[in-house]
């Protein structure tokens, strides 16, 4: 029998022996990996080897109340079977997968070899040719999915992108922001109308490993065929972010932003890069305000000086819309400047 000593239910170490990840008599050691909000993860060693654990969480780990359905589960387990297909460098290899138990097993990658690209940004250390690879991938995976019918079906999963980003990204800010709640309902929808590729939905720099074959795309839980403004500008909300965390890296993380910018759109073969852009441009601000008045705010904007300034910047944005992405980053530098100033 395998040992449960530390196993966390019982039904996952039956997962392992009945997806032959294990023998009946191995001794499996669970571990648990931190850092997710949306699901319960693990390392589990086996002898000679170790493997991954993910099970979806009904309630969602944070301060405010966030439900989701954890059916989530087995559209991650196909999106990374997709994202293996074209590029199998840049997701762990899926393993095995429980619909019932809404419960998938993948390679376990060493972190000493694939360090966490938000960790390497917070320590200060900013290549921006690492931000031009992610811009590659992310495009990339976009392209390969492009019009494909069999995705829109597999992937017809608005209902939980809009409980796991619509709804606690755009529209619970309207309680803190009324007046401008008919443009987040705006953003919203139009957003949800656009089925143009698959789409990752959580392109965060804490679900990036920096790895020695190029970035790995981790935590697909939002996987939803609809629009591929929403990957770029989600990501590209992070390195804006970055420089409130990181004033001293400030340049570099703006030429990182203009970096995977235009990698991403030296990929985006499937529609006139003026649309495309026009929406994540549009998207950019709202999802900046998001991590101060959504219901899943940046740990590290702990400073209510940090968060008025993220709404100093970010509303007039939404009031009058930009076109490019340069005019986002450009408004937001100019706007911690003259904050800065203004004290």
């Amino acid at each position: 029998m395998m040992n449960e000593q530390n196993s966390p239910d019982a039904r996952l170490d039956a997962f392992l022996v009945e997806q032959r990840l294990a023998a009946p008599n191995e001794s499996a050691s669970w571990h648990a990996l931190t850092g997710g909000v949306s699901s319960d993860i693990w390392r589990v060693d086996l002898p000679g080897r170790s493997l991954c654990v993910k099970r979806a969480l009904s309630t969602l780990k944070v301060a405010a109340q966030w439900q989701a359905p954890v059916s989530r589960n087995a559209f991650e387990w196909a999106w990374m079977q997709f994202a293996a297909q074209h590029c199998a460098d840049n997701v762990p290899t899926p393993l095995a997968h429980d619909a019932g138990l809404g419960v998938f097993a993948m390679s376990f990658l060493p972190p000493d070899e694939h360090p966490v690209w938000k960790q390497q940004l917070m320590a200060g250390q900013v290549d921006i040719e690492t931000a031009k690879a992610v811009g590659h991938l992310i495009g990339n995976l976009h392209s390969a999915s492009a019009d494909s019918s069999e995705l829109a079906q597999t992937f017809d999963t608005r209902e939980n992108f809009y409980a796991l980003r619509l709804d606690p990204y755009l529209m619970a800010m309207s309680s803190r922001h009324p007046a401008l709640a008919e443009r987040f309902a705006t953003l919203a929808r139009r957003t949800a109308s656009v089925r143009t590729a698959l789409v990752h939905g959580d392109v965060s720099p804490k679900n990036i490993l920096v790895g020695p074959k190029g970035p790995v795309l981790l935590d697909a839980e939002c996987a939803w065929f609809g629009d591929p403004a929403f990957d770029l500008a989600f990501c590209l909300n992070h390195l804006l972010l970055k420089c409130l965390a990181r004033p001293d890296k400030t340049e570099a993380l703006i030429l990182s932003f203009k970096a995977l910018t235009e990698a991403y759109f030296d990929e985006a073969d499937w529609e006139l890069r003026a649309g495309l852009e026009a929406r994540a441009a549009a998207l950019l601000p709202a999802l900046l305000l998001a991590r101060v008045d959504g219901k899943s705010p940046v740990e590290y904007l702990n400073d209510d000086r940090l968060r008025d300034l993220v709404r100093w910047v970010a509303v007039p944005l939404l009031w009058e819309p930009v076109d490019h992405l340069y005019q986002v980053a450009a408004a937001w530098i100019e706007g911690i400047e003259r904050y800065t100033r203004q004290g």
